[in-house]
């Protein structure tokens, strides 16, 4: 094998375009990485597999990009945090008012609306709900008393727009409308035209009112969710997760997969290739029939059955990985190795009485550099799939958001039979991406560091 110098190597890389490829892929990837690791905060990783962190985002809600190429534009899931807030005080009784506007321009109903909010009080105020609509109508959804409290306590609530009391009222107001609401649910009653059932487009202004009785009452988190179909620019799974968030956080951590069973495989193979090569005869011999024993060994089912009876683990699940990744390279590395001994330079260095590990270290070794950067970029897309394989076999880490991962979840609650391709296509994207990155990047190292790829 002839040497090839690093400046040789980047000269040739350069004027490879399946390299340059690669290269531009794996700086968009590491970008995406660093972006998900900056902006978005760990509790939310941590937090994926809670149900209650994502009780605000709506179920299976497609990506809100889909409305620019539909007809009739489907409702976006809205949560509006950021209400206008007045107080006033009149002859012992008190009030907050926190108001929430929003423009409502869809062609269909919204699914629900959730008004959610966190009282300081004493006494029993009384809340009431209403929303002004485009037309100038007022409609009084609810009228209720917090519990009672001697002294001052934090009480916190969620109101549903199925609420019965809601219903009740609305009902009570049906003469407004001019057709038989008792069947309509409370969302399509408040978003509907006067006279037909179709959606009423303009701005909406929902109004909460906290009266109390010789109380200076608060309401210090207060959040209007209106329950759309469209949300976030990847959507939403059955458990109401954005899986945007899933698709960046799994960026790092496959490339942290790869990269380390990678990079941790080629050393392992090639430290054990070289030295068997270079010591030779019997120590060759049994190191080689053990390296043969553990190539035999069926890596996936083998896998699978140390997941289940172990531990599924992403960490435990990466050193698995390792372990059976580095026979072939050690096989590889002890032919390159068996050939570079027998040059002049190394039965100099040999007479000269320097130690085994010097001239391995100095004379062998980094004549297999350039084929172990090459392996290094083969390897990773081979780890990469093979996680994402066993997450989807439901035998990976689920408190991690791995692309493999979220295809389970995908797949158990039957994305593809319900039409979701949002859970089910960016994910494979990505998959699939990141290891052809690698791959163009390995063939080109490999074309460059093999001799009869060059000739």
């Amino acid at each position: 094998m002839s040497s090839v110098t690093p400046q040789e190597i980047k000269q040739e890389f350069l004027k490879s375009k399946i390299g340059i490829a690669g290269i531009t892929i794996l700086a968009i990837l590491v970008l995406t990485s660093i972006v998900a690791i900056i902006t978005i905060p760990v509790e939310t990783f941590q937090e994926w597999n809670n149900p209650g962190n994502w009780i605000s985002y709506p179920k299976v809600a497609i990506p809100v990009w889909v409305n620019l190429f539909m007809a009739e534009k489907i409702p976006e899931h809205r949560i509006l945090e950021t209400p206008s807030i007045q107080t006033n005080s009149r002859g012992g009784i008190s009030l907050v008012s926190h108001q929430f506007g929003m423009n409502f321009d869809y062609d269909d109903f919204p699914n629900d609306f959730i008004y959610e909010f966190t009282s300081e009080y004493s006494g029993s105020p009384l809340l009431q709900m209403s929303v002004i609509r485009p037309d100038g109508i007022k409609l009084e959804l609810l009228s209720t008393s917090l519990p009672f409290s001697d002294s001052k306590i934090i009480h916190s609530e969620r109101i549903f727009s199925t609420d019965g009391a809601i219903r009740k009222n609305l009902s009570l107001q049906s003469e407004i409308f001019g057709f038989n609401i008792h069947r309509l649910s409370a969302e399509d009653v408040v978003f509907s035209k006067i006279q037909t059932n179709e959606p009423l487009k303009g701005d909406y202004i929902f109004l909460i009112d906290l009266y109390g009785v010789n109380s200076e009452n608060q309401i210090p988190e207060s959040k209007l969710i209106i329950g759309g179909k469209a949300f976030g620019v990847m959507g939403t799974d059955e458990l109401r997760r954005d899986l945007a968030i899933g698709l960046l956080w799994g960026t790092p951590l496959a490339l942290f997969i790869g990269l380390v069973v990678a990079i941790a495989s080629v050393i392992m193979g090639l430290f054990y290739g070289v030295y068997a090569g270079f010591k030779g005869k019997k120590t060759d011999e049994a190191m080689m029939r053990f390296n043969d024993v553990i190539y035999a060994l069926p890596a996936l089912p083998f896998l699978i059955i140390l997941s289940v009876t172990i531990s599924n683990s992403i960490f435990l699940m990466v050193g698995f990985l390792m372990i059976f990744g580095w026979v072939g390279i050690a096989k590889v590395a002890r032919s390159m190795s068996l050939q570079i001994k027998t040059r002049g330079y190394v039965d100099a260095a040999t007479m000269m009485g320097q130690k085994n590990s010097k001239i391995i270290l100095k004379h062998i070794l980094p004549q297999l550099l350039p084929y172990a950067f090459a392996s290094i970029a083969i390897s990773v897309p081979a780890a990469i799939t093979t996680e994402a394989g066993l997450s989807f076999l439901g035998l990976g880490d689920p408190s991690f958001p791995t692309w493999g991962q979220i295809l389970h979840d995908a797949n158990t609650f039957g994305a593809a039979a319900r039409g979701l391709w949002w859970w089910i296509m960016p994910p494979g994207v990505m998959i699939a991406v990141t290891g052809l990155a690698f791959v163009f990047i390995g063939n080109a190292l490999d074309a460059i560091v093999n001799p009869k790829l060059k000739r």
